[in-house]
């Protein structure tokens, strides 16, 4: 009796096995990497957590003796960019396939936060193949995810490259071939823009309008080549105030802005060359310089008018295999950027100054050379950086453009080691 039972439960562990891997398996797919940054600063600069994400160098700032208090070095060792990702595998939803993703690091929400775990994707995508819907958290639509720089710095090429990730929905429609369009409707999180209560995404949420962007893409790929190039267009409305300082009156003036971009990336078997240049209006969300001013005030309502940011960047990069599991990467990275002024004269003055809420619009052009050299063995990987960023800091005109300026430059030695799992 005890040998049949025994049979009959190997002959229906077996039937329970077979029909398993007959069946689709749905779940979680786990992956991330870890790294530490080794890094040294020869000025002062602007930047979050700690230094981590580095934007550009500190104008001079003199004491009493006439020394520049920023014309200091500084040097930190971080593990805050490790990450941990999970791919998410479903079953068809409404005919697509559905898939979804989630990915966070301990780079923390603010400065006393670091080390603390943070959201930085979260989404759900249906695929019906010609058409796809993305609903959740994931890069802006001026941030190409399939082109952006490779660079061994946290600020993945910002300010030069529009970084922010925000919460949307976004519709894929294949036309025909590898051309693409994409239409994306979206609000602000990690990343937002400033105004009289500091920096918020109140004043995108009190617009009642989510920002919109329209994205027009071509992508050709073969076995060792590869050519993307794409247009994206947006529109952006806000409203910095729904009251004033007393709580007397109620106002509803807006800031309407629109930006713009385009993009290239080739690839010939170990060469890539990549390439973006957009123009910005009131982009301090995606971490860009200048923001928008108080143009005109009529008994206490404030006109605005925003500012114009000319923004590009261009890398390099040469992939030298070794063998099946070494290789080394040579790169160059290089971007600039220009204030072009507001787009109307700025006719207001609190004090004898400009109002204004943005990102040093006192910075009349921003530039940085970044070359880089990546060692991979296996799963992990050791590189070495350089990061050379100068600012041109001035006056402001009543064009929004600056004058008198002088240029300030840190240069940055990095160090980041990975391993990959």
């Amino acid at each position: 009796m005890k040998r049949t039972f025994t049979f009959l439960l190997i002959i229906f562990v077996n039937i329970i096995a077979l029909y398993s891997q007959s069946e689709p398996k749905f779940g979680i797919q786990w992956g991330g990497f870890l790294k530490t940054d080794a890094f040294y600063d020869t000025r002062q600069y602007s930047g979050l957590r700690e230094g981590h994400f580095l934007l550009y160098p500190l104008k001079e700032s003199l004491d009493r003796n006439g020394i520049d208090i920023n014309e200091k070095g500084s040097f930190n060792i971080l593990s805050i960019q490790s990450r941990l990702f999970g791919k998410i595998t479903a079953p068809e939803a409404f005919g697509a396939k559905s898939y979804g993703y989630v990915e966070g690091e301990f780079f923390g929400t603010a400065d006393g936060d670091v080390n603390g775990f943070r959201m930085r994707h979260a989404y759900i995508v249906c695929d019906w193949g010609s058409t796809e819907l993305l609903v959740g958290q994931t890069w802006h639509p001026m941030f190409i995810a399939t082109n952006f720089p490779d660079v061994i710095s946290f600020n993945t090429g910002a300010p030069f490259q529009l970084f922010s990730r925000n919460p949307q929905i976004r519709l894929r429609q294949n036309i025909f071939g590898g051309l693409r369009i994409y239409l994306t409707a979206f609000s602000q999180r990690d990343m937002t823009g400033t105004g009289p209560s500091g920096y918020s995404s109140i004043y995108l949420r009190n617009s009642g309008i989510p920002e919109l962007n329209a994205k027009l893409e071509y992508q050709f790929k073969s076995d060792n080549d590869e050519i993307l190039m794409g247009v994206s267009g947006g529109y952006k409305t806000i409203i910095p105030r729904t009251k004033n300082g007393n709580n007397e009156d109620a106002y509803g003036e807006k800031v309407s802005t629109i930006s713009g971009s385009g993009y290239l990336k080739l690839k010939f078997n170990a060469l890539q060359i990549k390439f973006q240049s957009a123009i910005t209006q009131n982009g301090v969300d995606m971490l860009q310089i200048g923001g928008y001013a108080v143009k005109s005030s009529n008994n206490g309502v404030w006109e605005y008018t925003p500012w114009n940011i000319s923004s590009s960047w261009l890398e390099l990069i040469y992939t030298a295999k070794i063998d099946d599991a070494n290789s080394m990467d040579f790169a160059l990275f290089g971007g600039y950027s220009m204030n072009l002024g507001t787009q109307d004269e700025l006719t207001y003055k609190d004090n004898n100054a400009f109002v204004y809420y943005g990102r040093n619009p006192d910075i009349a052009n921003l530039m940085r050379i970044s070359p880089r050299i990546i060692f991979n063995s296996g799963k992990t990987r050791f590189a070495f950086e350089t990061e050379y960023t100068s600012a041109a800091y001035g006056t402001l005109k009543s064009d929004g453009t600056v004058e008198n300026t002088k240029n300030y430059a840190n240069l940055r030695y990095l160090l980041g080691v990975y391993i990959f799992f």
